[in-house]
């Protein structure tokens, strides 16, 4: 903060002729007495006014660093706040796409539980069937050497 630097008092020394002067003359020391306090009363003023205008400026200052610091933490708390809201809609898209591959997942399982069912049947079906061909030619033989002479 910038101060002005206060003004210098200002005295001379009286010779003793300018001495007795003042003594003999009561009303040329009532008007310097009169002087010096108009002197002293306007620079007070001017003191107060200076004082009172830097305490304003500092103020102003002050208020505008306030601001500036509040605007700078803001900053950082609303960029905070926009990825946490950046990263909420990501993770709702991913648990979108989780659930989404989980079903087709499901469905895959079913259609390969399926078709490994299908693969048993015809597995079974088929065993049978050289069962019955087996027995087919059994029986088929037995016939046979049964009305052979």
């Amino acid at each position: 903060m910038f101060t002005q630097p206060l003004p210098v008092a200002r005295a001379r020394v009286l010779s003793p002729a300018e001495i007795e002067r003042s003594n003999a003359d009561p009303s040329g020391l009532e008007a310097s007495l009169l002087q010096l306090i108009q002197d002293h009363h306007q620079t007070s003023l001017k003191l107060r006014d200076e004082t009172e205008k830097a305490k304003k400026d500092a103020i102003r200052t002050a208020m505008r660093v306030s601001d500036l610091l509040v605007d700078t933490v803001n900053g950082g708390v609303q960029e905070a706040f926009i990825n946490e809201k950046r990263i909420e809609l990501e993770s709702r898209a991913l648990t979108a796409t989780v659930i989404r591959f989980a079903k087709q997942t499901h469905q895959w399982l079913a259609a390969s539980h399926a078709i490994n069912t299908a693969i048993k049947e015809i597995g079974d079906f088929e065993n049978w069937m050289k069962t019955m061909d087996f027995d087919c030619r059994s029986i088929n033989a037995a016939i046979r050497n049964i009305h052979q002479p």
